[in-house]
């Protein structure tokens, strides 16, 4: 006990700066003994601390959250999420739905910890794998668009089968190979006889006789064919809209310097092929992204719509400055009187605009019936409101609105996308005519008038955004969206139903 007490006399006589001195040789066995009785030992720097408690120190080394699958198969389930959310953005959909089909991809797949970044020209999706090991980054671009809807539905269809743990990752691939590599389900011809179908029911949307139709059909087609010339020079699509704009109008004014067809001929089959040019632009998907908030994305597709519009614009209003320097017969374009006999007539008209949009983008028969019942609901709400005496772009905004919360409601239970819906149903409302006359005006009045151009626009973003409103009244009625699956969703025009599918929770 003396020997003990000897020992630690000194210690307990120490003061406080002798703590930052060394220890002596004669306090280490009773360091040890202190250090295996489990009393806290405190260093010098510990003195100068408040007292914060005693926690347990953290183990750097290990792995936070559930076991991951090793980098190979971690690669190959993002490289297969990124070839699917390609497909998707080429086809015109959105950012947000992009973004919430990888993610429910991944998740489904094994890897809960993703992030997506969606920007028009790419795709990139990062695997984070917990503290202990660095996270994973894939990148995707997406270098051609094209409309074939079949793709897209078909790849859609899959994206639900892996969802529900119906198809692994390897069989997966294996069946994504096999939809992107097929050739389309309808032979070329068909697609140019398609957009010329377009042309024939818009002309009788407008009030031109059958006749009339006829003629804006074979220009049409002349132009789809001339597009697909310039297409395989990789002519940029900038020119080829300026083509197609001064190959339609120059044509209609030459037959109609022929005096075998009636003056009026001109304006209606101009304006088809204006409303055909517009149909393939992707206003909605843009409108969609701005108002989900992927503003990149938004502006990225603005100004390809907008570059669009301008070589169609530079096209027309070439073709009514050479008519004009010609001495021909311009006829100034006037919107078509609504009457109550008229109304069966655009309902007809409205529900051929959209079949042949939707056979013209490689739909298949289910999407065609059902686009063809989205037009013919748009078309006939549309020309009721403006019975009532309701302005074009009001009746555009509520016809658009009612497309999308159908589209939404009934797509889903019949099996199709909505995004083909919703793109096909307005087309028979896209502002052709509209488009024409202002360009009519800039071209005999010196430009100094634009507001019937700006309405064209107007009604343009009206039809986008009432499709992407009524898409997202129609969520809580079709599904019964839970809180989380709201915000993760907003409105959804491709992809899965439910993020909950993927296992979000």
């Amino acid at each position: 006990m003396k020997s003990n007490q000897r020992a630690r006399g000194p210690v307990t006589r120490r003061r406080g700066w002798h703590i930052l001195e060394a220890p002596q040789d004669q306090n280490v066995e009773t360091t040890h003994r202190r250090r295996k009785s489990n009393e806290p030992r405190r260093r010098a720097w510990h003195i100068l601390e408040a007292p914060t408690g005693e926690f347990p120190a953290p183990d750097f080394g290990a792995e936070h959250g559930p076991a991951l699958p090793d980098d190979a198969t971690v690669n190959f389930v993002l490289d297969l999420a990124l070839r699917i959310g390609e497909v998707q953005m080429a086809s015109g959909a959105g950012a947000s739905d992009v973004t919430a089909t990888i993610i429910a991809l991944t998740s489904a797949l094994g890897l809960p910890h993703c992030e997506v970044d969606v920007i028009f020209t790419s795709i990139t999706v990062t695997c984070h794998r917990g503290t202990g090991m660095a996270p994973v980054s894939a990148l995707r671009v997406v270098r051609s668009r094209s409309l074939d809807y079949t793709r897209l539905s078909q790849t859609e269809i899959l994206v639900n089968q892996i969802t529900r743990g119906n198809v692994g990752a390897e069989e997966a691939y294996t069946e994504l190979h096999k939809i992107t590599t097929a050739r389309h389900p309808y032979p070329r011809w068909v697609a140019t006889l398609s957009w010329g179908g377009m042309a024939f029911f818009i002309t009788l949307l407008l009030g031109g006789t059958v006749p009339i139709a006829l003629g804006a059909l074979v220009i049409s087609s002349l132009i789809d064919r001339l597009g697909r010339l310039l297409n395989k020079y990789a002519l940029p699509f900038f020119f080829q809209q300026a083509v197609g704009g001064l190959v339609a109008t120059g044509l209609a004014t030459l037959i109609v310097e022929t005096g075998l067809v009636p003056t009026r001929f001109s304006t209606l089959v101009a304006a088809a092929a204006i409303t055909v040019l517009l149909s393939g632009l992707s206003t909605v998907s843009a409108v969609q992204d701005a108002i989900t908030g992927y503003n990149v994305t938004a502006a990225g597709r603005t100004m390809e719509t907008a570059l669009m519009s301008a070589g169609l614009i530079t096209g027309v209003a070439l073709a009514l400055s050479i008519a004009k320097a010609r001495h021909f017969v311009v006829v100034e374009p006037e919107l078509p009187t609504q009457t109550a006999l008229a109304l069966p007539v655009m309902i007809v008209a409205g529900a051929g605009t959209a079949a042949c949009f939707a056979l013209g983008s490689y739909s298949m028969l289910r999407s065609l019936l059902v686009a063809a019942a989205a037009g013919a609901i748009g078309a006939g709400v549309y020309g009721g409101l403006l019975l009532l005496k309701f302005d074009q772009i009001t009746s555009s905004a509520v016809a658009a609105t009612l497309v999308g919360f159908c589209g939404g409601v009934l797509s889903r239970r019949l099996k199709v996308t909505p995004l083909v819906v919703a793109v096909s149903g307005i087309t028979p409302l896209l502002p052709g005519l509209s488009t024409y006359r202002g360009l009519y005006e800039l071209a005999t009045q010196g430009g100094g008038n634009i507001s019937t151009l700006m309405q064209a626009v107007t009604i343009g973003l009206a039809l986008a955004a009432g499709v992407v409103l009524g898409e997202y009244l129609a969520q809580p009625v079709r599904t019964g969206l839970g809180r989380l699956e709201r915000k993760l969703a907003g409105p959804r025009m491709a992809g899965p139903l439910r993020p909950s599918e993927g296992r979000l929770e």
